[in-house]
């Protein structure tokens, strides 16, 4: 791996190169997906099943497009009871963490007879977008159902392209059967997007669509994002990690390896203050590597967007990582819980040498659905509160609304809006 100094010229030039993967950079594609989605949307499951036969070889129909639960008792037995086990537990795992995002609606009550509050309820209908082939991952499909089931959504429907014989990934089955999804649907790709936003025929409209995919996924959700609601618009995986001398290279080289290896647009960076640990980061990565079944597709990754950054100070690393805002930061430092308190904007944050990323991916619980490209400045991990809906409450007794009725009509009426004041005058016999 290279090995930079870290200073404003190399911190921004690595900035403006990261965001070039954001899927808000791939216009040359927007007018083939919009066109697709506005094909769904109009002729709804002839253009659906057009799609997937021209895309994924499967002559998909009205009988053939829901996954049968013989299809999913298959699937267990084609999978290694011991991994049907694994899943068990991580979506235990998982589900223990997004229960204490729970939130119970509240009111609040004053004695002149104002009641205020804030009501929570699930949305109705929510549908998860999960990848094929060999971008099948059963994890993914975990991350997105088991917020939803807590939240308490009414129907959590699935779709995932299928095998040109029709079949889909046994993990991918299972997990969704373990999540708790109710009705699974073979279809992929932007034009499933689609479906899941207007409704066809075989598959219901629902509120939002959540889940990873491939970049003509990623700008089908942008280009229905307001007819439903969407979780984000991913772009490629990352990871920065922030170490000191005292950091294992190893370890460290690793770690950035588990992110390159997702696609040759991943990002995988290392600030450290330590020049001896940069250098052997860098030798062992490319140790590493030469050893790994997707080397190929990891040394695209590296010599694109894979840094080692020498920092003068932990100071300008953690100031350099927050500009960052990387989807994934791990802190490999001696002290990883007081640097903790001066990160701002991370996706999720893995302290100390024994909190390696893929943790966070299969197994500890919170969401690996995570912003990228920088989002982290201003969006979340996927949670409970993504699928539900929050409404305010008012409720005013007269003597409540009489203390203030002088205020709401002068403030109404200096913005012009004359019956705005009429509305609250006419209660108290004045008005029109």
């Amino acid at each position: 791996m290279r090995i930079v100094k870290l200073t404003q010229e190399t911190k921004t030039a690595i900035l403006d190169d990261l965001l070039q993967r954001s899927p808000n950079h791939y216009s040359e594609y927007e007018s083939t997906v919009n066109s697709i989605v506005d094909n769904v949307r109009k002729n709804r499951d002839k253009a659906l099943f057009s799609y997937t036969m021209e895309y994924d070889g499967f002559p998909l129909n009205a009988d053939n497009i829901r996954v049968t639960e013989g299809e999913i008792r298959e699937a267990y037995d084609r999978l290694d009871p011991e991994l049907v086990e694994i899943i068990r537990r991580s979506a235990a795992n998982i589900r223990i963490f997004h229960e204490k995002q729970l939130r119970n609606s509240w009111f609040d009550a004053r004695e002149d007879g104002c009641i205020l509050g804030m009501k929570y309820t699930p949305v109705a209908k929510a549908g998860v977008y999960v990848p094929g082939g060999r971008a099948a991952y059963p994890s993914s499909v975990l991350m997105n159902v088991i917020p939803a089931r807590v939240a308490g959504v009414g129907e959590i429907i699935m779709t995932t392209p299928p095998g040109k014989d029709g079949r889909i990934n046994p993990g991918t089955l299972v997990a969704a059967d373990i999540a708790g999804v109710n009705t699974i649907y073979r279809a992929g790709g932007a034009q499933a997007v689609a479906a899941m936003a207007f409704g066809t025929e075989s598959v219901p409209k629902v509120d939002k669509v959540t889940g990873p995919g491939n970049i003509f996924v990623a700008l089908a959700k942008k280009a229905v994002y307001g007819y439903v609601g969407i979780d984000s618009i991913a772009g490629p995986s990352e990871i920065l990690v922030l170490a000191d001398e005292t950091a294992n290279s190893r370890f460290v080289a690793a770690d950035l390896l588990s992110q390159a290896e997702h696609d040759e647009l991943a990002s995988a960076i290392l600030i450290t203050t330590s020049e001896e640990l940069a250098r052997e980061v860098s030798h062992c990565v490319d140790q590493m590597a030469e050893g790994l079944s997707r080397r190929e597709i990891i040394r695209k990754s590296l010599d694109n967007y894979g840094y080692i950054l020498l920092a003068e100070s932990m100071d300008n690393a953690v100031e350099a990582a927050n500009e960052i805002a990387s989807e994934h930061l791990e802190i490999l430092t001696a002290d990883p819980f007081g640097i903790l308190p001066r990160i701002r904007n991370a996706g999720a944050v893995f302290l100390g040498e024994y909190s390696s990323e893929p943790l966070g991916d299969y197994f500890a619980g919170p969401n690996h659905i995570l912003p990228t490209n920088g989002t982290a400045r201003f969006f979340s991990p996927l949670n409970v509160e993504d699928f539900m809906k929050k409404t305010s409450i008012i409720s005013y007794s007269r003597t409540a609304l009489e203390k203030v009725h002088g205020d709401i009509e002068k403030f109404a009426e200096s913005e012009g809006l004359t019956a705005h004041a009429n509305s609250i005058k006419v209660r108290f016999g004045e008005g029109k």
